[in-house]
């Protein structure tokens, strides 16, 4: 039953992915303010369905900081919305001229953005996701199919109502799609018999289900993975009470978010002086420091680092701490444990910056600011539909143009080939 169902769903969403090339850039971004607007007027009714599902959490034990990822509150649902409008204000990619060149036949050779076409997006405890996947989707003309997570069922459908009843409103309908059943056998039935429908699966969750995915998808995937993320303390400091306010922030503002430091790499001839001073800071957030032997040596009664602890993801209010001899040691280090998310270096010395920039092998690499703006909304994007963390067909970041591929159109005047 649920198999026929899914199938029909998904049939659906691929008829509606070939009607929405033809959606003008006018009626899409009325569409999306639309939408925002229905938000902020629906928001009593957002934190009413929202409560369910953290009250749910909260009685089935769920962790502090998951619970922080459920929670709406009236600041996120106005950046929500907010998003939806920075997305109606960006430049529509789709059908973008790439590039175009004459041949010396005669042929005029274009290539142009094309929107990828059915996008199934499964996350888990974010409602916020509901709203950035439908604006970002719909903008670059895809049809999407959420699947969020059951202990988040009632805040994603009442946003998705919202927005579909919106974007109804404006004479677009089944533009997005939304997999309203807690069934685990969904996601299942969607990657594996349903492959035909859908072009894309951007799974945004934890390793064990981007894992599961990838091992039974019958379609293409890109993996939006852990965020096992540095910080990397220099020897030469621009100024260490910023780099103590950078590091607190990166670890502490949202500790549940894939872009929050997980690891703190700091060079040996400042940790004596550097430490101390970031773990009084930390100790006042509650924060578990896990160090290396070096560590310990500086910071007495701290627990020991574990082989495990250099490629956690704890989404929690812990942090691993080691203490290294130069900038290649820790580039080494990011390089052998990280997940090729988010890295930062805080130093004043250019050339070391650089070496650092160019060597780390991550999708984002920063200098002298939190990895907490490792985000598609901070780097100008409007939303975005996550943080890939594959190197192929994008990294990063995505945003709208990063949910198009692209074709070839090539004209002529009558040209055979010989």
């Amino acid at each position: 039953m649920l198999n026929d169902i899914l199938k029909q769903l998904t049939a659906r969403a691929k008829k509606s992915s070939r009607q929405l090339i033809n959606l003008s850039t006018d009626k899409k971004n009325a569409a999306l303010l639309k939408m925002a607007e229905s938000l902020l007027e629906q928001e009593r009714y957002i934190l009413q369905e929202n409560a369910k599902d953290v009250a749910a959490g909260k009685k089935s034990g769920m962790v502090e900081s998951l619970i922080d990822r459920l929670t709406l509150n009236e600041r996120r649902i106005r950046s929500m919305a907010d998003s939806l409008r920075q997305i109606a204000q960006l430049e529509d990619p789709v059908y973008q001229t790439i590039e175009g060149y004459l041949r010396p036949n005669g042929m005029y050779i274009q290539k142009r953005r094309v929107p990828i076409g059915v996008i199934l997006i499964v996350y888990e405890a974010r409602p916020n996701v509901t709203s950035d996947c439908v604006g970002l989707c719909f903008k670059s003309g895809n049809a999407a199919i959420l699947r969020g997570g059951s202990n988040a069922l009632n805040s994603n459908r009442a946003i998705f109502n919202l927005l579909q009843e919106a974007c109804a409103s404006e004479g677009v309908k089944e533009a997005f799609f939304f997999i309203d059943s807690a069934d685990k056998e969904a996601v299942d039935i969607l990657v594996r018999d349903c492959a035909s429908n859908i072009d894309l699966v951007i799974p945004r969750g934890g390793q064990s289900l981007i894992e599961k995915i990838v091992s039974i998808s019958r379609v293409p995937v890109i993996k939006h993975y852990k965020g096992v993320c540095h910080i990397y303390v220099d020897k030469e400091l621009p100024d260490r009470e910023q780099a103590l306010s950078i590091c607190l922030n990166a670890k502490v503002q949202r500790p549940a978010v894939c872009n929050a430091m997980e690891t703190l790499l700091v060079h040996e001839q400042i940790a004596g002086d550097f430490l101390p001073r970031f773990k009084k800071a930390a100790d006042a957030h509650a924060v578990e420091l896990r160090g290396c032997a070096r560590t310990r040596q500086i910071l007495k009664g701290v627990k020991a680092a574990a082989e495990d602890d250099w490629y956690a993801e704890y989404l929690d209010l812990i942090l691993a701490v080691r203490v290294v001899d130069s900038v290649e040691q820790a580039i080494e280090h990011i390089n052998t444990y990280g997940s090729g998310h988010t890295e930062s270096i805080l130093s004043s010395n250019t050339f070391t910056i650089e070496k650092f920039l160019k060597e780390v092998d991550s999708a984002c690499v920063f200098s002298n600011i939190s990895t907490r703006f490792s985000d598609g909304y901070e780097f100008g994007l409007g939303a975005e539909i996550g943080i890939s963390t594959d190197k192929l067909h994008a990294r990063g970041p995505m945003g709208l143009r990063d949910l198009t591929t692209y074709k070839y159109i090539v004209t002529g005047n009558g040209q055979i080939r010989e």
